[in-house]
């Protein structure tokens, strides 16, 4: 618990944990508002594709423009000021950056930006899920080649759930699982941009629609997240998938136990040491009451009759016959929190969850039937949606990445519900995200399709 000292140094010394950040979307902007308030964090540059919407969201954020019109990366540290810019590789070519963090959510932008970011020896936070679940093992091992940190993100879920992992096996206990909260109804995975609303409409009372992307939230709403997270808490932590995904079982916090353990056991797990992601919302239609719609959660199993009796004795929310507990986190504060990542990053060079193999795949799955010479539109659209599976099935099936069913086009027809293959769509073979999924797959043991 010393970040805060080590950041306190670090501003005495006049020499602050310098970042630049990529995408200045609503997960950049929240840590834009915590960033100002940080001393010995100077986010030096800020980086969009839109440089208008970039000023607005820090004025959004609370800078005064004093803060954000430096007019050139000298400037910037001259004066500790924050330049805007859209020039992504310029800033991290820059010596003197020593964090990225990369949080435009385009898997294809992520991974090239991941890749300049270490060969120019930064640290990267990769707040982009998306990338990390389409080559995260490969980027990290790329990282750790050249001395430098590759990281989830704070904040997000995946990273406070390799939190969770991590606590339960240094204190001794065995994960039987480990997960989030959501709101899901079997018929969301056909949810589109359009039709989110119906969902939506629901149980969040936005007044303004033109204020979202229904695409980006679609993604939460049609499964598409939870996959993309649970993907990377496996590939972090050495969980595994079950084998039919996830099947988001309706559960209160006080639950967890009872439901997120093995079937043999009485729950609804295949078997222990995977991921699952609980529902807020009965099959029938009503809420569930005290449920984890924002939260994170483990269940760990206790080794001994003494352990287990602790278990009822302090209340650690045991299953009914006391062989397995769950600790839970009732919300996540998403960029809010992001700040633990970086300085973590710079200050202790260590991730805050990080691929550590690749066991667990994002696949493209079917919302409905498809045509041949259709053009997937990705995550959160109309076409498809993300189904977690296990990376050996993946690749025994040359099933198709859902970060790269976005703007490529359908040879074939496709039955809804179906995985995607790479042989059903006219992929580029040049482009950056193909060629670093195509190394990894080798890499980490590709299977030969049956």
């Amino acid at each position: 618990m010393n970040l805060h000292s080590k950041l306190l140094e670090r501003e005495a010394a006049g020499h602050p944990v310098t970042v630049g950040m990529i995408g200045a979307g609503k997960f950049g902007t929240m840590f834009l508002a915590q960033a100002r308030l940080t001393a010995g964090l100077h986010v030096a540059v800020v980086v969009d594709i839109d440089v208008a919407r970039a000023r607005r969201q820090l004025d959004t954020a609370g800078w005064p423009a004093a803060r954000y019109d430096a007019a050139s990366l000298d400037d910037a540290y001259a004066t500790r000021a924050t330049l805007v810019t859209d020039d992504a590789m310029a800033m991290i070519a820059d010596p003197r950056i020593e964090v990225i963090v990369e949080a435009t959510g385009v898997p294809g932008a992520g991974i090239a930006h991941a890749l300049a970011a270490i060969g120019h020896g930064k640290h990267i936070v990769m707040v982009n899920v998306e990338a990390d679940a389409v080559a995260g093992p490969l980027l990290a091992r790329r990282a750790s080649e050249a001395g430098v940190v590759y990281s989830l993100a704070w904040g997000d879920q995946p990273a406070l759930i390799c939190e969770h992992v991590d606590w339960a096996r240094a204190a001794g206990f065995k994960v039987v699982c480990a997960g989030k909260g959501t709101r899901y109804e079997p018929h969301y995975h056909q949810s589109n941009p359009d039709n989110v609303w119906d969902i939506l409409d629901r149980y969040l009372a936005i007044t303004d629609r033109a204020s979202i992307n229904p695409k980006m939230f679609n993604s939460f709403v049609d499964g598409t997240k939870s996959g993309i997270e649970m993907t990377a808490v496996c590939n972090a932590t050495g969980l595994v998938p079950q084998s039919g995904g996830l099947s988001f079982p309706p559960a209160t916090r006080f639950e967890l136990a009872e439901i997120c353990k093995p079937r043999n056991d009485g729950g609804v797990l295949e078997k222990a040491g995977v991921t699952e992601v609980t529902s807020s919302v009965y099959r029938d239609g009503r809420d569930v009451p005290h449920h984890l719609a924002l939260g994170t959660y483990v269940v760990i199993e206790g080794d001994t009759d003494y352990a287990r009796r602790c278990f009822r004795e302090y209340a650690m929310l045991p299953d009914s016959g006391g062989k397995y507990a769950a600790l839970y986190r009732p919300i996540h504060m998403i960029g809010l929190e992001l700040g633990i990542s970086v300085a973590s990053c710079a200050l202790r060079h260590e991730p805050t969850g990080a691929p550590t193999g690749f066991r667990s795949d994002v696949v493209a799955t079917a919302k409905r039937a498809l045509k041949a010479g259709e053009i997937l539109d990705g995550e959160g659209g109309f076409c498809v949606w993300g189904k977690q599976t296990p990376a050996d099935v993946s690749l025994a099936g040359g099933l198709l990445p859902l970060g790269l069913a976005h703007d490529v086009k359908l040879l074939r027809d496709i039955p809804a519900g179906s995985a995607l293959t790479w042989s059903d769509v006219a992929s580029d073979p040049d482009d950056i995200a193909v060629k670093v999924r195509r190394e990894m797959e080798s890499v980490f043991g590709r299977v030969e399709a049956v």
